[in-house]
């Protein structure tokens, strides 16, 4: 998630802390729409956990580098 935070920042010039942010109210609207075990395993992923690696928690991950 850090690296999607970085490009926030370099794309819209706003702070760390806000890209931080606006990050994570996103990732809170997708969750929102998603499936439960869906959901959960985005959590996994965000938090770094090796265990999300596969399906579609993986494509994501794939897709935010």
């Amino acid at each position: 998630m850090e690296q999607l935070v970085n490009t926030v920042v370099e794309k819209t010039g706003i702070s760390e802390e806000s890209a931080q942010n606006a990050v994570n109210v996103v990732m809170d609207f997708i969750k929102e729409k998603l499936p439960a075990p869906i959901s959960a395993q985005i959590d996994g992923l965000m938090a770094g956990e090796e265990s999300a690696e596969g399906g579609i928690a993986g494509a994501i991950k794939g897709m935010l580098g």
